[in-house]
């Protein structure tokens, strides 16, 4: 949940942990959610507000044993083996399995940005002098 979804009380973002029972032995994967809104702004007055994902949160949560099979780790909910957690000494931080695509972002030369610049103050330095000139007639 995220940060806020507590206020006045706490603003601290929020890990929600469900346990059901499997009559099989244990749990073979681990279902996460990234929540980002509850229906409410997060700020002091928690006003209704038209993002919600708890109907989601819940449709997905039913539905996770075949619908959440398919899911990448960039989505919004993923399931997790249990031996991936054990590998990382039972991290259950969503961050640690949450997969993040960084696009490349291509900048313009260094030597164009600074031609620009100095294009830029002398225009300004121009201006200054101009206006020097108006204020002292």
């Amino acid at each position: 949940m995220p940060s806020g979804v507590f206020k006045p009380y706490a603003g601290v973002s929020t890990a929600i942990m469900i346990f059901t029972k499997t009559n099989t032995g244990g749990t073979d994967k681990v279902w996460f959610y990234d929540m980002k809104a509850d229906g409410f702004s997060l700020d002091q007055k928690r006003n209704e507000v038209a993002d919600n994902d708890i109907p989601d949160i819940i449709a997905r949560f039913h539905d996770r044993k075949t619908g959440e099979s398919e899911r990448k780790r960039t989505d919004k909910s993923f399931l997790v083996p249990q031996s991936e957690i054990i590998e990382h000494g039972y991290d259950l931080a969503f961050n640690t399995y949450k997969e993040t695509i960084r696009e490349k972002v291509e900048f313009e030369p260094t030597e164009s940005i600074m031609n620009r610049l100095h294009t830029t103050e002398e225009t300004f330095l121009r201006g200054m002098v101009e206006l020097q000139k108006m204020l002292a007639q």
